[in-house]
């Protein structure tokens, strides 16, 4: 509807008048025959195209002829001609396929394939104007997707050629898997023709069998394999096989069909028979890791990790394997005769499997944790591993490290703090390394005072100032001794004459683990010089006392044996007060020693086995000649000593290891120690909570205390017990397992 003044000039004053434009009323008259003719010129055009003569066709008219059938209202006929025509030639084509023999037939349907959608592009561009409008508004099939649907029905689902295509590909792919050379251009081909004619038909016509027929194959495959393998080779057959099959999705199967192949392959191969090689003779996971194979381990590793609990298997079997050896280890009486030994085979132990999980099993963290929970299981079972680990820093740091870069002692060091942390009872390593501590300062043989102090932070930064406070007053004091023995010199020098030299550490009782030991009869020359220090020390500090430790003190001694031989004697203090009764006369019995000396027994026999049994370091002569010390032994200057060195060295016959009563006796003094720290958590936990239930103490106290020492539940409730009767806490009067704090 238009509206139109009469009058532009007077536009606002003068009413409007509409007049309407209506369509032409002239009736065309088409030929009754037109939908006929337009489409036999049609139809001639797709047989044309069909028949790869459409070089002379108009396809300007072709489309122009189209347009106007479906614009004088004859699209349906249009498009039931080109299902009848294009079923026709499509039933041709087929037959065409079906009369192909042998491995022809494939290539002539992927030929024909070629042709049709070549065929299918020509007659869509001719129908274009039908594509858009006749066929969305009465809901038809678009022409494209026409021709595929149709060669689906017509050509693929045929009675003679389905079945036929679905074995020829299977066939195929067995060949290949056989090793046979297939042509997987024709192959990537024909697949993707069925992809093209939609997921469907893929699934249905052709993944869905290959699925079952992989199945069955991989199925037999590897139990031929499971029967005549070992577990390496297996691995590696069945790690080429799962390549293949992503090789073989990547040339010519759909993408999709990656996962589940592989499932397949997964399935068949290695979850069916996984407990069945982890656990092979002579070949399986525990030999594999006897061995070192790490490249079988890592197969092992990667593929385990593809299927359910897979994995799991793995690290149970392992765990189980380390536990074991390392008990064996540990209980082992012939390798607990040299803690040293005994410690670095823990070591090697932990970088053989730390190798292996490095290396083979990708770092993973649960195997990891696997391992270090192994460890910290078999490590507590020796109630003497705490003392063991301190004897082996204790031989690192004397000797065992000397001459070793920086860099490879922290790395040592940083073993045996690996170590450290399995221990439970950490309290225990504790007093020993001390002990050791104490000897290697006090004897001057450690090789480092920074791999000691290195040592002592890493400690601390493990368990917290506490752990380490005696040790870092331990050199302190010898810090400490030193200044003051400049001082005593300095001041006392002109004094003290060509006497005795006396070198003197003054250690602070509590830092340092010192037993109380009754003093030995120091040799009147000796005493003068001491007495001296004790008058210049008290005089300097006000308010202490002063104990000598004769057990723990060294001397050197100038000897002079026969022939005019001279020698330079390093012993221990105990030694010296034996060798300097030798000056006065020539035979002594172990009896009349201990009587002139004072020296206990136990150590007294030590003593004595060092100077006269020791070859080498015979400086003593003893009858009856043997090894045992009785105490009407004889004992004699041994003139005819000789030795190459003029300095000689005469340790004391020590055992490396405690004793059984003396492990007894440290033992005993680590629980008296547990005692009062086990009161204060007590103590702590009653204070914030007020009111506790006897179980919820032991845990509780447990938590706290569990990074020093285990704490034992009776010891705890002993403890409790102690704490009521000082009234600190009490029971409740109704339930008698409630606690509450007294303030």
């Amino acid at each position: 509807m238009i509206y139109v003044s009469d009058s532009p000039g007077k536009m606002s004053t003068q009413k409007k008048r509409a007049f309407q434009i209506e369509a032409f009323k002239h009736r065309v008259v088409v030929d009754p025959k037109y939908a006929e003719k337009t489409w036999k010129v049609l139809e001639h055009a797709i047989h044309e195209i069909y028949n790869h003569n459409a070089s002379g066709l108009s396809f300007e008219e072709l489309y122009r002829n189209a347009y106007n059938m479906v614009l004088h209202k004859f699209g349906e006929k249009l498009y039931t001609g080109l299902v009848t025509t294009m079923t026709a030639h499509l039933k041709e084509i087929s037959q065409s396929i079906e009369s192909a023999q042998g491995e022809i037939f494939l290539d002539e349907l992927n030929r024909k394939w070629v042709d049709h959608n070549k065929a299918l592009q020509m007659i869509r561009d001719i129908l274009m104007y039908m594509d858009r409008t006749f066929i969305p508004s009465n809901h038809k099939t678009p022409v494209h997707e026409l021709g595929l649907n149709l060669w689906r029905d017509v050509v693929i689902h045929s009675s003679k050629t389905q079945a036929r295509l679905l074995d020829t590909l299977l066939e195929l792919v067995l060949r290949e898997r056989n090793g046979e050379v297939i042509n997987r251009g024709l192959m990537r081909n024909i697949i993707k023709m069925l992809m093209d004619l939609g997921l469907p038909v893929y699934q249905h016509d052709f993944e869905k069998h290959f699925l079952d027929v992989s199945a069955n194959f991989y199925c037999c495959e590897s139990q031929k394999f499971i029967e005549t393998c070992d577990c390496g080779d297996y691995l590696k057959k069945a790690e080429r096989r799962l390549n293949e099959e992503l090789e073989r999705v990547s040339h010519y199967l759909d993408p999709r069909s990656e996962s589940k192949i592989t499932n397949v392959v997964e399935k068949e191969m290695i979850e069916s028979h996984m407990h069945t090689l982890v656990h092979m003779e002579n070949s399986g996971l525990v030999s594999m890791l006897v061995d070192d194979k790490y490249e079988d381990l890592q197969r092992m590793y990667n593929l385990f990790r593809r299927v359910p609990a897979g994995l799991t298997i793995v690290k149970e079997v392992m765990t189980s394997f380390i536990r074991d050896t390392g008990k064996q280890l540990i209980m082992d009486p012939e390798r607990l005769r040299d803690p040293v030994d005994f410690v670095q085979r823990l070591l090697d132990l932990k970088d053989k499997y730390d190798k292996v999980i490095t290396m083979s099993f990708n770092n993973d963290k649960t195997f990891q944790n696997a391992l270090n929970s192994s460890f910290e299981y078999f490590i507590n079972l020796n109630a003497r591993s705490p003392e063991f680990i301190s004897l082996f820093v204790d031989d690192k740091l004397r000797r065992g490290l000397k001459g070793v870069g920086e860099e490879d002692v922290e790395i040592v060091l940083d073993k045996v703090m690996m170590l450290f942390r399995y221990l439970q009872e950490k309290d225990v390593f504790e007093k020993y390394y001390k002990q050791h501590l104490a000897k290697r300062l006090l004897s001057g043989k450690t090789i480092s005072d920074d791999a000691e102090r290195s040592l002592i932070v890493k400690l601390k930064t493990e368990c917290g100032y506490q752990f380490t406070s005696k040790l870092e007053g331990m050199f302190t004091d010898m810090k400490t001794s030193h200044d003051t023995m400049q001082g005593f010199y300095a001041g006392q020098g002109t004094e003290l004459g060509d006497g005795p030299t006396l070198s003197v550490q003054v250690l602070t009782t509590g830092s340092w683990p010192t037993q109380p030991s009754p003093p030995c009869n120091l040799p009147q020359e000796i005493l003068g010089v001491c007495d001296k220090f004790r008058t210049y020390y008290l005089g300097t500090h006000n308010g202490r006392r002063l104990s000598w430790q004769t057990n723990m003190g060294t001397a050197d001694l100038k000897a002079t044996f026969g022939k005019g031989q001279k020698h330079e004697l390093n012993v221990s203090t105990y030694q010296m007060c034996v060798l300097m009764l030798f000056n006065n006369v020539e035979q002594l019995t172990c009896k009349e020693i201990e009587q002139a000396t004072a020296i206990p027994m136990s150590d007294l026999r030590r003593c004595l086995q060092s100077l006269a049994c020791v070859k080498g370091k015979n400086v003593l002569r003893k009858e009856p000649m043997s090894k045992d010390i009785a105490e009407d032994d004889a004992f004699f200057f041994n003139d005819k000593f000789t030795s190459k060195f003029f300095k000689v060295k005469i340790g004391t016959v020590v055992a490396q290891r405690e004793s059984e009563p003396e492990n007894l006796e440290t033992r005993q003094r680590v629980e008296e120690d547990r005692k009062p720290q086990i009161e204060a958590a007590i103590v702590r936990i009653m204070k914030s909570r007020r009111t506790l239930d006897h179980n919820n103490i032991v845990a509780e106290v447990t938590k706290q205390l569990q990074s020093r020492f285990l704490p034992n539940p009776v010891v705890i409730k002993k403890r409790i017990e102690s704490l009521i009767e000082r009234e600190f806490l009490e029971r409740d009067k109704v339930d008698r397992k409630l606690y509450r704090y007294l303030a």
